[in-house]
């Protein structure tokens, strides 16, 4: 199908937003694969600091994307897209929206657990959630890595599936209402 011309596309603050994401788990993606194992007895170096400092950004960008979203809306869906398109494109941003959630805070959790400060790249650090080593959240970085990794990865994979599929495949303006 050819591109409705009259068909609005997103603002450039929410293609800012969802660009600085994307831009942020880029590198945090590398810097999880190249930092250190975390173990028991580990030590953050700049790495690992480094990793809490974007997964703290990614969470405050997160919010304010989130918050424009719920203040702006989103344009209206591209004509003649088939219901479950529609709907799956709901669930997967959903989703996408609720691991910028839980991935940041578990990793946060988790760091707060093992007693690892969390700052924001130094200019300020934030509250630890919990004592050293409160019973009963070991599980944490568990879930935290395997959401990120599974569920994340995942997620991403096909929505840049169905963009591409959408630009190339149905020819139709989805992919262009996002693109900067």
């Amino acid at each position: 199908m050819p591109k409705s011309e009259n068909a609005p596309g997103y603002t450039g603050t929410a293609k800012a937003l969802h660009w600085t994401i994307v831009t942020l788990l880029i590198v945090q993606f590398v810097l999880s694969w190249t930092m250190p194992e975390i173990h028991r007895d580990t030590k953050p170096d700049t790495l690992i600091n480094l990793h809490l400092s974007f997964g703290a950004l990614i969470l405050l960008v997160a919010v304010i994307r989130l918050g424009w979203r719920a203040t702006h809306g989103e344009p209206a869906p591209e004509d003649g897209l088939p219901p479950w398109q529609l709907q799956s494109a709901r669930v997967v941003h959903w989703l996408l929206y609720a691991l910028l959630f839980v991935v940041p805070i578990l990793g946060w959790v988790n760091a707060s657990y093992r007693g690892f400060p969390v700052s924001l790249f130094g200019l300020f650090d934030l509250p630890a959630l919990m004592a050293k080593r409160t019973p009963g959240f070991g599980w944490t970085g568990d879930v935290h890595t395997v959401l990120a990794y599974y569920g994340m990865l995942t997620l991403i994979a096909l929505h840049v599936a169905a963009g591409l599929y959408h630009h190339f495949i149905r020819r139709d303006g989805v992919l262009q209402r996002m693109l900067p």
